[in-house]
C-alpha cells in the first residue's frame, strides 16, 4: 500500500464497520470484523509509518475520487516509445529520430 491508497482503505474499513453494524447477528457482526481484522491491521501500521515520515497530512490530503490529483504527476511527464521500450527490454522498438526544438 502507498499513501495514496490510505483514504480508499480508510473508506473500505468504514464500509465494512458498517456492514457489520447491520448484521442480522452477533456472529456475522463478529465474523466481518474478523476477516477485515488484518486490512485493518495494515491501514493503521500505513498510517504510523506515514506519520513517522512526516507524509501522513500529505497523504491524507489525497483523495483517489479526484484521479487528477494522484496522477496529475504522471500525466504531466513523457517519455520517448524509445526510452519505454529499451527498459522493458524490447529491441524491436522503433526508432525516434529527437524533435528539433526551436
Amino acid at each position: 500500500m502507498s499513501g495514496a491508497d490510505l483514504l480508499y482503505w480508510r473508506r473500505k474499513r468504514e464500509q465494512w464497520r458498517s456492514l457489520a453494524e447491520r448484521a442480522p447477528d452477533d456472529a456475522t457482526a463478529d465474523y466481518l470484523h474478523q476477516v477485515f481484522e488484518p486490512a485493518s491491521q495494515a491501514i493503521d501500521d500505513l498510517e504510523e509509518v506515514l506519520a513517522a515520515l512526516g507524509l501522513l497530512d500529505h497523504a491524507l490530503a489525497m483523495d483517489l475520487r479526484r484521479p487528477q490529483d494522484y496522477f496529475q504527476r504522471l500525466w504531466s511527464i513523457a517519455f520517448r516509445v524509445s526510452d519505454l521500450a529499451a527498459a522493458g527490454g524490447q529491441d524491436d522498438a522503433p526508432e525516434q529520430q529527437p524533435e528539433d526544438s526551436q
